[in-house]
């Protein structure tokens, strides 16, 4: 029986979501769709082909390269939050299984993981090109548990977005959500977050008491 938890990237342990939303919204206005970004934002966390339905309508494939190419002009600004390589360290030194498991494209995920820099502390990575479905869809998360080897009974999810809650929730998962992707408190619980922290250091301090606490002590996750 492994325990571990399992991290979303984007929003959650790195402060990417506006740059995302930003780069949507000028692929978008290449091709003439004028979408609010306040729209854009809200979707962020879904798969590439899932958002771009949610917001448009329509299938256009092509919007995901373009996105591509206006977020590589503003990814270097994107930084890790405040301890977040702290929490996953603390994590696996307490015996626990650290999984990523993001809608990224592998391109980005590249660049994500050089920005985190965690080393070993991270026991595995699935992203986009290893499921059939992103979020809301649970295939990462159920390809994580898999490739991990994890207990779902002894293991949690943390994300950011009424998404990850959704992906996780579809494959038995408990989800811890945090404030990092711009998602209000009162949205995330409603859509089913067994616990809300502000941040990643919040979380890593507070630890004992949250459910990471509770599967890296022993604790069944009901």
């Amino acid at each position: 029986m492994n325990r571990g938890v399992i991290f979303d990237i984007d929003g959650t342990l790195v402060d990417s979501n506006y740059f995302h939303a930003l780069a949507w919204y000028r692929a978008f206005a290449e091709v003439g769709e004028k979408v609010p970004m306040y729209r854009i934002h809200r979707a962020i966390g879904m798969g590439s082909p899932q958002l771009i339905k949610e917001l448009i309508g329509r299938d256009e494939p092509e919007l995901s390269d373009r996105q591509s190419q206006q977020y590589r002009l503003v990814r270097d600004e994107a930084r890790p939050f405040d301890r977040a390589v702290d929490l996953m360290r603390e994590i696996a030194q307490r015996g626990g299984r650290v999984m990523l498991a993001t809608s990224a494209k592998p391109e980005e995920l590249e660049v994500l993981l050089a920005k985190l820099d965690a080393g070993d502390a991270v026991h595995g990575v699935i992203s986009s090109k290893d499921v059939e479905a992103a979020k809301p869809e649970p295939d990462v998360f159920a390809k994580a548990l898999e490739a991990g080897e994890l207990d779902r009974e002894h293991a949690v999810a943390v994300g950011d977005s009424i998404w990850d809650i959704a992906a996780a929730d579809r494959c038995g998962l408990r989800c811890i959500a945090l404030l990092t992707g711009g998602t209000g408190a009162c949205e995330l619980e409603a859509a089913g977050a067994a616990e809300v922290y502000r941040a990643p250091a919040e979380l890593l301090n507070r630890l004992e008491s949250s459910l990471v606490g509770s599967v890296l002590g022993g604790g069944v996750i009901a």
